[in-house]
């Protein structure tokens, strides 16, 4: 079983944010330990971030509105744990860091993304889709249902109402 969601998608949007921030950490120093946790809904965006990096936080939410839009940022940021720095202090360790070997995709993962592209192409707004074996599961909030019904036949839409 695989899910996937598109770029509009919550998790994605925190994703880019995390990822904006640590771009500021490797911005302001050459091997910045850090760890962003990124929560957003409701229109509030809460950030907990753990770094050795000092940053600057009008930069921090000016990313979070670049990224998210009209959102209340509530950023909270502290130092990295001096043993988790210590451990780290020789180079990157996997793990340690969150560095990891990529893994192939999977046939049905590729699969899931044509999917989850062709979806997106007709309708570019947060969407959810889940592939296990051959069942299809679609959940696509901002499309009507039976036109994802009449692409999809065999899917699974909207499972949790319309």
């Amino acid at each position: 079983m695989i899910e996937k969601v598109n770029h509009c998608h919550p998790d994605k949007v925190t994703d880019r944010i995390a990822g904006a921030i640590v771009d500021l950490a490797y911005k302001n120093e050459a091997n910045p330990k850090i760890a962003v946790e990124v929560l957003i809904g409701h229109g509030v965006c809460h950030v907990i971030i753990e770094t050795t990096a000092q940053l600057d936080m009008v930069e921090i939410t000016d990313a979070l509105y670049r990224i998210a839009g009209a959102i209340v940022p509530n950023i909270h940021i502290v130092p990295q744990d001096a043993h988790l720095t210590r451990n780290q202090s020789g180079g990157i360790r996997c793990g340690d860091n969150g560095i990891f070997k990529g893994m192939p995709l999977t046939s049905e993962q590729k699969a899931l993304s044509e999917i989850a592209r062709a979806i997106y192409g007709k309708h570019p707004y947060d969407g959810k889709y889940i592939l296990d074996s051959d069942r299809l599961i679609i959940c696509q909030s901002n499309a009507a249902t039976d036109g994802l019904a009449a692409d999809y036949p065999n899917a699974e839409i909207n499972p949790l109402g319309d």
